[in-house]
């Protein structure tokens, strides 16, 4: 059986420090604000908004919502994140993706401050990542995944570990902050040949396939620590990961279960990187 690495022992630790890091600042004056860009009403969106909102009254995190119709033009979008930039009352920024397909989405992300870019979205964000520098936030899932393994004291360095999806939103960041950790790491994707025999080679595993279930037992072994970074909803119409739980968990050491694992370390995250950008500005001013 499994050692569970469940997100809540992880968030009541995070959280501690946010709310502790919250009030020094508010004994300065400065209260750090996210601001939400939302373009739209997808429920996987209004989902998310509404448990960073939620955590946002809990850490005594301020927030403003901007929403704006699935057709705004990319003028009226464009204007409203210039106008978040110049805002020196907002600190933080969630842009949710992916945007409608008329706008151009890659132009319009980069056009966010970077210095405001909590969520790791911007080029610049990105290569701070890949540059292995603290520089600007990386994004807050693969952050998620770090946090996990660091709270429950599985050291990365010297380590085997397969990141299974290259998106820029989670496995090739997550794949270069394991690697700056000294772990030693493969990326895989639906173009690699024999997967399950890489994964088994694994100590660490990070999946973040985007498909329900479809890492089986024949992908694991005994020993193992498995990150289940998936997010869907199966034919029941229960939430579940791009991992068979029932299958991994009779033969690893420890996973992540979902829900209850990276999604609700995420927003956490969030917030940490609004209240370190909050400080930032502080400090520069």
């Amino acid at each position: 059986m499994a050692k569970q690495l469940l997100g809540k022992e992880v968030n009541a630790s995070l959280n501690e420090r946010i709310k502790s890091e919250v009030q020094a600042l508010k004994e300065r004056g400065i209260e750090p604000c996210l601001g939400i860009i939302r373009v739209g009403e997808r429920e996987d969106d209004l989902s998310y908004e509404r448990g960073a909102t939620k955590r946002c009254d809990t850490l005594g995190v301020s927030y403003q919502k901007f929403v704006l119709d699935a057709d705004v033009s990319e003028e009226v979008l464009i204007d409203l994140i210039k106008a978040v930039n110049a805002d020196d009352s907002i600190h933080g920024v969630l842009l949710f993706r992916p945007l409608p397909k008329h706008l151009n989405e890659e132009k319009i992300i980069n056009i966010l401050d970077p210095a405001k870019d909590v969520d790791g979205i911007t080029d610049i964000s990105l290569a701070g990542v890949f540059a292995g520098k603290d520089k600007g936030y990386a994004p807050c899932t693969p952050s998620a995944v770090m946090e996990i393994l660091d709270h429950y004291g599985i050291d990365p360095a010297g380590k085997k570990c397969v990141v299974i999806g290259r998106s820029l939103v989670v496995g090739k960041p997550a794949a270069m902050m394991l690697i700056k950790k000294n772990a030693t790491v493969t990326i895989c994707h639906t173009k690699t040949q024999d997967m399950p025999s890489v994964v088994r080679e694994a100590d660490i595993v990070v999946v973040a396939a985007g498909r329900a279930g479809v890492i089986d037992a024949s992908y694991l072994r005994a020993g193992q620590v498995v990150i289940d970074v998936g997010i869907n909803v199966n034919e029941e119409g229960k939430l579940c990961g791009d991992v068979r739980y029932d299958e991994a968990e009779a033969l690893v050491d420890a996973i992540t279960p979902v829900p209850g694992g990276v999604g609700s370390v995420t927003t956490s995250v969030l917030l940490a990187h609004v209240v370190r950008a909050a400080a930032a500005a502080n400090d520069k001013k």
